[in-house]
């Protein structure tokens, strides 16, 4: 599989009229080749030739490179020497492709070493491979998305006891664990009450109040790949403006999910979850619109953030394949929040809801045991 995904790399350098591809991103060089590490300062990076020649740069600190299923030389260099020199004099003229992570005082001094070479920002090459997941990647993608459904039920079950946002946080981390997940995707988000209107909330130590929302926004990686959703319950009985809120975000969530298909417009379906909002405005006279200040989605994989946006400005076309979020959310300063998220595969007929946790509105009954 990897072999073909760098083929599928030289073909996309040839078309865009690039000499060579220079992959510093850990995930896209673990995509490409299966060496995964995390660099720190240190430079690692793939060098994908339209000749074939290819290089994989690695410090000798890291561990070595072995059983590659590529033809690519492998350039071990130790701490202070000139690596840059060295990459410099194997790349040919003409246009060589940069990725989107790549730190600017490598480039700056490649750029003094070859002033020939045409620096372009080719981060789309990979991307594009990347968002198109295979078979085995949506079967991983669909176990991990099953396996964050059984943590999410579980922390739900743990609301009762009103425990600070910070210890839910814990347990979720032993949730994780026991699941057999390789820990958090991202750092976990426990909102109560007034801190769910804050769509990136930093978990503190704070308890729920009676008719408090509780924001549970939460995913785990598994076998390399990320898991990503959102539910928002109730700890006791909310009020008439909390219950207005949660529907209107659940039939909106429910309208961008059903405009997922193959070839639709990535801006319309943020549309259909704004529409149905907006409505709500016109219905309630309430500027609650306002507050839906994100866009709908964004694409998933070996990284929770990838490339590619369920955005109103994203004109990009949906694609069999393609994983993203669905998470329309509305945010009342100070009062409440209320977020839904499920991941969808775009499918040939439309798409594949991967989390399958109920949307219904939930009640939990305080223990109110501090």
């Amino acid at each position: 599989m990897q072999a073909e995904r760098l083929e599928a790399l030289v073909q996309g350098i040839k078309a865009a009229g690039i000499a060579q591809q220079l992959v510093t991103d850990p995930s896209s060089i673990a995509y490409l080749i299966g060496y995964e590490i995390q660099p720190g300062e240190r430079l690692l990076l793939l060098k994908v030739a339209a000749d074939g020649r290819h290089q994989l740069y690695l410090n000798q600190l890291f561990p070595q490179a072995s059983n590659l299923a590529h033809d690519l030389e492998i350039v071990t260099y130790r701490d202070g020497e000139p690596v840059i020199s060295w990459l410099a004099q194997s790349l040919a003229p003409g246009k060589t492709g940069i990725d989107k992570v790549w730190p600017s005082h490598f480039l700056l001094d490649l750029m003094a070493a070859r002033q020939d070479l045409q620096p372009v920002n080719a981060a789309y090459l990979v991307d594009d491979l990347r968002a198109i997941k295979s078979p085995e990647e949506q079967e991983i993608m669909r176990e991990a998305s099953a396996l964050n459904d059984q943590a999410i039920l579980a922390l739900i079950n743990l609301v009762a006891d009103g425990l600070p946002e910070s210890e839910m946080v814990s347990e979720l981390a032993g949730i994780y664990q026991r699941l057999g997940c390789q820990g958090f995707s991202f750092e976990p988000i426990i909102a109560y009450g007034a801190n769910g209107a804050d769509p990136h909330h930093e978990t503190n130590d704070d308890r729920p109040q009676p008719g408090d929302s509780v924001v549970i926004d939460i995913g785990s990686s598994y076998k390399g790949y990320c898991s990503d959703m959102t539910r928002t319950v109730f700890y006791g009985e909310p009020d008439e403006e909390s219950r207005r809120v949660y529907e209107t975000v659940r039939q909106a969530q429910e309208a961008a999910i059903k405009a997922v298909r193959p070839g639709v417009t990535l801006a319309s379906i943020d549309r259909a979850a704004r529409q149905v909002i907006e409505a709500a405005i016109e219905r309630a006279k309430e500027e609650i619109g306002e507050y839906f200040t994100h866009r709908t989605g964004h694409f998933i994989g070996r990284e929770v953030h990838e490339a590619g946006d369920v955005s109103e400005f994203n004109q990009a076309q949906a694609q069999v394949g393609q994983i993203f979020s669905i998470e329309p959310g509305i945010y009342l300063p100070g009062k409440v929040g209320v977020r839904i998220e499920d991941l969808v595969l775009v499918t040939e007929t439309g798409c594949q809801v991967l989390n399958q946790v109920s949307k219904d509105l939930i009640l939990v009954d305080p223990h109110l045991k501090f």
